[in-house]
């Protein structure tokens, strides 16, 4: 899925540019939301941020591989899996282990379920289901350069907010940023507009649902797998609302002949991103997270055209190479 993460790392990021000046796009000044970190730090920070990029590719690859190469043309559907299995492993580690401790730090009432959860969730839940509809249209690289647009988004949508002030620096990076991945959108062989669509509204829900975080979850303390907690039983049952209308029985009688262990499989590496994104933000820093995503996309590029047989062309290499640098200075301007 477009990163079930996505309930990490990146809603980490977002929450914490958004206050650093009010800071957006990865780290979290005094945010809306807290990260709890790990008091014990078990490996050296190299191996989480080798491990957390191999979950982090291993989830796009996958997800591409079962919708695409495996014949299981079932966006929702996986999703829906996704969230059922997110909402039970949750509340697994809750009970065996001390990885969901930060639950005793969340004061989650009925009224803040409604006001505040549900809300963010349904953004949630569309923007997942809409990036993985994307991957039946796009190829992963190019899909991975339209989401160098998503801290652009996030900013605009802050200036709508009030969260974020304009400035001449500002408005340079988001020109770069945009020039480049308008570059690398020109220079795509195997452009679709059904697939740019789904990403480009994929995109507008994911950074709204960033910037919802920042106004409605303001003082609680949610890490990674926290946040999962409270949005995936949310997303599952919005998901499995839609699963009839979009994709009827259908998902349902071609997994009979995939078998389960590849969805249990698929939605497991999902599942492990999450735990994984909450070492990775007790071992690094703000700067660091943001250049582990930048290798994790440069490799993620790489190995989908040794993997899938992606295409890309040098014109796509020169555009995403200007967004990442405005993504870079994105990441280290102070305001």
């Amino acid at each position: 899925m477009s990163q079930p993460t996505s309930t990490g790392v990146q809603a980490h990021r977002a929450a914490e540019r958004l206050e650093q000046d009010t800071k957006g796009e990865s780290g979290l000044p005094q945010p809306a939301v807290h990260s709890q970190r790990p008091n014990k730090r078990v490996l050296h920070p190299s191996i989480i941020i080798a491990i957390w990029i191999a979950f982090s590719s291993g989830v796009i690859v996958y997800n591409k591989y079962l919708l695409v190469n495996l014949h299981f043309p079932y966006p929702v559907f996986l999703t829906t899996f996704h969230m059922a299995f997110a909402a039970v492993g949750t509340r697994l580690l809750a009970r065996y282990t001390n990885l969901l401790d930060g639950l005793a730090n969340v004061d989650m009432t009925m009224e803040r379920w409604y006001r505040n959860i549900l809300p963010i969730g349904v953004l949630f839940s569309a923007s997942l289901i809409l990036s993985n509809m994307a991957y039946l249209h796009l190829s992963v690289p190019f899909i991975q350069m339209l989401k160098a647009f998503t801290p652009v988004a996030v900013l605009i949508i802050s200036f709508s907010f009030g969260l974020k002030q304009l400035s001449t620096t500002l408005t340079a990076i988001v020109v770069m940023i945009s020039f480049g991945v308008a570059t690398a959108s020109y220079g795509e062989l195997e452009f679709n507009m059904t697939g740019f669509i789904f990403q480009v509204l994929a995109i507008a829900f994911e950074s709204t649902r960033l910037v919802m975080v920042q106004v409605l979850l303001q003082g609680l303390k949610m890490d990674p797998l926290v946040s999962l907690y409270y949005f995936s039983p949310v997303c599952g049952a919005l998901n499995m609302l839609v699963l009839p209308l979009l994709e009827g029985l259908q998902p349902f009688r071609a997994l009979a002949q995939l078998g389960p262990l590849v969805l249990l499989s698929n939605a497991g590496v999902a599942f492990g991103l999450n735990v994984a994104s909450v070492f990775l933000i007790g071992a690094a820093s703000s700067l660091t997270l943001t250049l582990a995503g930048v290798l994790k996309d440069i490799l993620l590029i790489i190995g989908s055209m040794w993997i899938l047989g992606s295409t890309v062309t040098g014109l796509q290499f020169v555009g995403y190479g200007i967004a990442l640098a405005g993504l870079v200075l994105f990441k280290t301007h102070k305001g």
